[in-house]
């Protein structure tokens, strides 16, 4: 029996006056600084940490999500810059977490949007939450620590402190710096800024002769690609010769995974709640005991994936180390869950480019 035809919301990047990219416009965005939908309960420092070098997280992209009970909802995912904490299999390097309001709250208006921009200037970057906290001036994260000497100046680390010291606030620091009139340096930290519009996937029925069709690398799919070791003792030498011509189970799952995505390459992201994940390997794909329940006792669902075709628009290449992935596959809470916080952790799972891969 043909599976259940699930649609697959496509997402892009594009450039857009930055005000079109601020928290009351509810976006869908990559790189910059993070949108924050709720204010309160915004993830501190110790909380966008990197669970392997310690090092402040980057904002990577939100994701404006509604559903059903959560009239303002947004996915959330940071990660380290460091490339070499981007190892093979390892997920501690990003963090992602979930942030979602009634209709009528305390921060929005309770109609939409203004289709206009606000009055101050499309760069004006506001280092407080309307309930007063500080953001740190590099990132724009939570900021606990305050300039010792002009107490003007708010950073979320050190090490960001440290960095913002070198590049400009060292000549400026005194009592009479004003933080509004001086233009925010870059700092190198943040990655390149764009929205993300989505499209729905156009999907094909014909099968392309490779024995996977275009709903193929589903968790099942591979499930059923895995053999037997006790199968190949069943071959003789002609089958294994016939064999050694063919494409490769992996072959044909990378090759499956760009022929779903070649109408339409420059996708960065694929959202379908609920859905499955299109991998584009057979390796490190998860079992149903390698996502971890939520925090209130739910199982998580599959909501998106970002696709390493992001990876073009960050600025990350390098001789070097790079950061990389193949597949972030992103899991939420079933029962969309708000308990008393406004930022709820989530799962990622990372799978990598295959070393086969071409």
């Amino acid at each position: 029996m043909a599976a259940s035809v699930t649609v697959v919301e496509l997402g892009f990047v594009q450039e857009v006056e930055p005000w079109r990219l601020r928290s009351p416009q509810f976006p869908s965005k990559t790189g910059g600084r993070p949108a924050w939908l709720a204010e309160a309960g915004v993830p501190g420092p110790e909380a966008l940490q990197c669970g392997l070098c310690g090092k402040p997280l980057a904002f990577l992209l939100q994701v404006y999500a509604p559903c059903t009970g959560s009239f303002h909802r947004t996915i959330f995912i940071f990660c380290c810059r460091d490339p070499q904490c981007h190892q093979v299999a390892e997920n501690r390097c990003f963090k992602v977490f979930r942030s979602q309001l009634p209709r009528k709250n305390d921060t929005y208006s309770y109609g939409p949007p203004p289709d206009s921009p606000p009055p101050t200037s499309e760069d004006f970057i506001s280092f407080q939450l309307k309930c007063g906290l500080s953001l740190c001036r590099v990132c724009s994260c939570l900021a606990p620590k305050t300039c010792s000497k002009c107490h003007k100046v708010n950073y979320c680390s050190k090490l960001h402190q440290l960095m913002d010291w070198k590049l400009q606030h060292k000549q400026l620091c005194s009592e009479s710096f004003d933080v509004q009139s001086v233009p925010v340096p870059d700092h190198g930290f943040l990655f390149p800024e764009y929205e993300i519009v989505t499209e729905p996937e156009e999907t094909a029925s014909d099968d392309d002769g490779t024995g996977m069709d275009l709903d193929t690398l589903t968790s099942e799919d591979i499930s059923s690609c895995i053999e037997s070791p006790m199968d190949n003792l069943k071959l003789d030498e002609n089958e294994l010769s016939a064999m050694a011509k063919q494409e490769t189970k992996e072959d044909k799952a990378f090759n499956s995974f760009k022929k779903r995505i070649s109408s339409e390459p420059e996708q960065v992201l694929r959202y379908c709640k609920g859905g499955e994940p299109l991998w584009l390997s057979l390796q490190h794909v998860p079992e149903k005991d390698d996502i971890p329940k939520c925090a209130c006792g739910a199982e998580r669902l599959f909501e998106f994936q970002v696709m390493p075709q992001l990876l073009n628009h960050l600025k990350v290449d390098s001789l070097e180390e790079s950061i990389d992935w193949g597949v972030l596959a992103v899991y939420t809470c079933s029962a969309n869950c708000n308990a008393e916080k406004h930022y709820v952790e989530e799962f990622l799972w990372k799978q990598d480019v295959p070393s086969n891969a071409i």
